[in-house]
């Protein structure tokens, strides 16, 4: 796999540039940073989560950790980690673990990060553990246009 294909058809669908970037198979955001050789502040790392109504996305830099009560404060719900079998259902096209941050691709409302910033490039996971998307920092924006932007997270020790 590559890019999944909703993920791929909805970044073309919005007249995004993007470029693909692979690396040796990892399993974590962090280790795929590494891999890829661009800094961990860059790569978005996505955390879903579940609550009563259904499910979001956090959207946080890879050197970095949601804070679950700062993020169920943000959105008035009770929040949990979804689990692999419920995000699987969620994702279809992506492999566990490999979630993209852009929801709207998959019909799931994110919650970004305010640490993000105006970077100029950002990386994703493009829904395997092999390979990165690339887009500019405006593009991204573009892509999470609908998402909440709050801070939720703290750099990881």
């Amino acid at each position: 796999m590559t890019i999944a294909t909703r993920l791929k058809d909805y970044i073309e669908s919005a007249g995004v540039s993007y470029d693909t970037l692979r690396h040796q198979r990892t399993s974590t955001s962090r280790q795929s940073a590494i891999a890829a050789h661009v800094p961990g502040s860059t790569l978005a790392k996505t955390v879903v989560v579940h609550h009563e109504l259904g499910y979001a996305l956090a959207v946080v830099p890879s050197t970095h950790r949601v804070e679950l009560g700062k993020l169920q404060d943000i959105m008035d719900k009770r929040l949990g980690l979804a689990s692999e079998d419920e995000a699987g259902l969620l994702f279809e096209d992506c492999e566990i673990g490999a979630i993209p941050p852009i929801g709207a691709a998959y019909g799931v409302p994110v919650v970004l990060d305010e640490s993000f910033g105006d970077l100029a490039d950002i990386y994703f996971e493009g829904g395997d553990h092999k390979t990165l998307v690339h887009v500019t920092g405006r593009d991204f924006r573009n892509l999470t246009k609908d998402a909440r932007l709050a801070r939720f997270s703290h750099r990881a020790q």
